[in-house]
């Protein structure tokens, strides 16, 4: 999962194994209580103009049994992917049950968890209703005309019963509204799963929105969005444009691509954290929810990559900590640095890779990062990970994805250096998918550094003790300079207008201002396009070397021309000449790199030659 701050640039510019019991019975040393074994699975859920009203999903859950005896039902605790106990039983309501010509008698045996007590053979069905209320890319949310919703939220499984029991699930909604989902589909709104793993993994978008569908890698790559119409004829181009282009670099890193159809689906809402996105991967969709500032923003490919490679890391190469899924507990793993740090690493090669971004735009990223991980306090990789499910308050709760994509192009320098760019970080991924996936297992820290061994021909035992297991600082000063790159101070001066603003198609947006900054005082308004500050334009990846090599030895004095588009108007203001001087860190090419430096640079923009 990643949550990704989008709109804020100030100016300041499938497993096995019985599906687990209650937590109850485990904290207490207790034997685990055991369903009695079901059959004939199949879920039906309707959500149409009549539920909207209640903002439910009305769920029927009906299965065979073929004695008596209880029956456990439980809801997961938690998504995987979204490392948080949400204890989605507290949205049941009106739950009941009966063996198809009268009610049978149930109680709770824990808090997420009915006991069905069944008094014959036959079939059993039970029944409740969702409140779908809460917009995260976990949970369910619904509107007049739409719903999402996660198979975590509504399908009870049986306690201590194996997870491969196939089953249904059935869609009752509006004849003129939609469904969409990964799950293979076997008629016009019924859908089957092998096992509940994989049930649980594919959420749905039911009701009124768009999809539309291209290539990706060979394969068939889907977008549903909600609102229908939000996105531009445009901004859905682009979206598969992106899509299209990022696919290809991330499937090479594996060698292969594990689904025949994707569907990224997407929901935006003005209620939304402003200026944000956040995605939840799945096996072979995810699900992203944006703040509707953010629509038709280039940056959210940065999103789309990293929720895309999580099909391979995460979805199928798992830590062994958190092979199988529970879904009654927390799974936390030392290895969380390499499941979501990793896949961010590989969410910007995928975008350089593919042609998304340039090599400097690469660069900013890289040092964004690195700015990001210097304001927090030092924490080792592993700690981090560790705490991701408590959510720690002293700025470490996400260090895992900025800190762990930077330990990953380290990494990937290191091993490229040691064979001279004929492996790399790509082939530790490929080795460790092929060992622990393919063999239907998860990966172990002691497989992983073997397997980092293997590529580099030696081992890192010294980097992981130090800056993964360790607090240390990463060695930039000694690593960059073998991939031909260096990290620079410089001071910079740059406009101060008090404006926050968000790229997209049109340009980039003002969506907020300081009452008392010089930009209010210049009479630039909120929904205004800032076209170009000092006569530099506002799109030039080049923005603030340009802005600072024009204004660094203007005194803070008079105005400087801001030009902005109002409506199809455009017009110049004169800002007060209001600067910030600060200094600034940058990763730059080196000039002067040796050939070798300069085939491990490549190798890591290009994905070549490395094997």
């Amino acid at each position: 999962m990643k949550f990704q701050a989008i709109a804020t640039a100030t100016f300041v510019i499938a497993c096995s194994g019985a599906i687990a019991a209650s937590s109850g019975a485990q904290a207490t040393g207790e034997t685990q209580p055991k369903s009695a074994p079901i059959s004939d699975v199949r879920y039906d859920v309707t959500f149409d103009s009549t539920t909207a009203l209640r903002r439910t999903l009305a769920v029927t859950m009906s299965f065979g049994v073929r004695s008596p005896g209880d029956v456990l039902l439980s809801l997961p605790a938690w998504t995987p992917g979204d490392y948080s106990i949400a204890n989605f039983a507290r949205y049941v309501t009106d739950f009941g049950t009966t063996d198809g010509s009268s009610p049978l008698s149930w109680d709770k045996l824990d808090h997420d968890t009915w006991r069905v007590h069944v008094t014959r053979a036959g079939q059993v069905r039970v029944t409740f209703e969702y409140l779908a209320m809460t917009l995260d890319n976990a949970n369910s949310w619904t509107r007049p005309d739409f719903a999402f919703f996660n198979g975590t939220n509504l399908f009870l499984y049986p306690e201590g019963q194996p997870a491969e029991f196939a089953s249904t699930v059935i869609v009752h909604t509006n004849p003129s509204w939609r469904v969409a989902t990964g799950m293979t589909q076997t008629g016009p709104t019924t859908f089957t799963a092998p096992n509940y793993h994989d049930l649980v993994d594919m959420p749905f978008f039911i009701g009124r929105f768009d999809i539309d569908s291209a290539q990706a890698g060979g394969k068939v790559m889907r977008v549903a969005s909600y609102p229908a119409g939000a996105v531009s004829n445009s901004g859905r181009r682009m979206l598969l444009d992106q899509l299209a282009k990022l696919v290809p670099p991330e499937a090479a890193v594996f060698g292969e691509i594990p689904w025949n159809s994707y569907t990224l689906m997407q929901v935006a809402d003005s209620g939304y954290t402003p200026g944000s996105a956040s995605g939840l991967e799945h096996q072979n969709s995810h699900l992203d929810i944006l703040s509707t500032i953010v629509l038709g923003n280039p940056v959210l490919a940065s999103l789309y990559a990293h929720e895309v490679f999580h099909a391979w890391n995460v979805k199928r190469m798992r830590p062994a900590e958190m092979w199988p899924y529970r879904y009654d507990r927390a799974q936390p793993t030392p290895l969380l640095w390499i499941s979501e740090g990793i896949t961010d690493y590989y969410a910007d090669v995928a975008e350089v890779r593919g042609g998304l971004i340039n090599a400097e735009q690469f660069y900013a990223m890289t040092m964004a990062k690195i700015d990001r991980i210097s304001e927090g306090p030092p924490i080792a990789l592993e700690d981090a990970s560790l705490s991701a499910w408590v959510h720690p308050v002293d700025g470490t709760s996400d260090i895992y994805y900025d800190k762990g994509s930077l330990a990953g192009l380290l990494l990937d320098i290191m091993i490229r250096d040691a064979s001279d760019n004929q492996r790399s970080l790509d082939t530790v991924m490929r080795d460790v998918y092929r060992n622990s996936w393919k063999r239907g297992r998860g990966f172990t820290n002691d497989e992983w550094w073997q397997a980092v061994a293997r590529a580099a021909t030696r081992p890192l035992t010294d980097f992981d003790r130090r800056h993964v297991d360790g607090r240390e600082t990463f060695p930039w000063d000694s690593v960059l300079p073998l991939a031909g790159m260096k990290l620079m101070v410089e001071r910079t001066v740059l406009p101060n207008l008090g404006a926050s603003i968000s790229g997209d198609e049109q340009g980039r947006r003002v969506i907020a201002l300081d009452p008392v900054g010089t930009g209010t005082s210049a009479g630039i308004k909120v929904g205004d396009y800032l076209v170009s500050i000092g006569g530099i334009a506002t799109d030039d990846p080049a923005f603030g070397t340009s802005f600072s090599a024009k204004y660094a030895g203007v005194a803070p004095s008079g105005t400087v021309p801001v030009v902005i588009r109002r409506g199809t108007q455009q017009m110049t203001l004169n800002a007060a000449a209001n600067f910030r001087t600060s200094e600034r860190r940058r990763v730059v090419a080196l000039t002067n790199a040796s050939a070798k430096a300069i085939r491990i640079r490549e190798g890591i923009l290009t994905g070549k030659p490395a094997t």
